[in-house]
């Protein structure tokens, strides 16, 4: 999967590099803005029992 995305990816290496970083930021950013959220909202996490 990485090489795929790699070869998909254009340019010389230094792009390919920074391309790769801007792209793992932005899931990241993606993750942690809209869909923990909602996943903490869903499935209330706080309120369970461990007995």
């Amino acid at each position: 999967m990485y090489l795929w995305l790699w070869r998909a990816l254009p340019g010389p290496r230094w792009a390919k590099t920074l391309q790769a970083v801007i792209l793992g930021l932005s899931v990241l950013a993606l993750l942690f803005f809209v869909v923990f959220p909602f996943v903490a909202d869903t499935f209330l996490v706080e309120q369970s029992t461990v007995g």
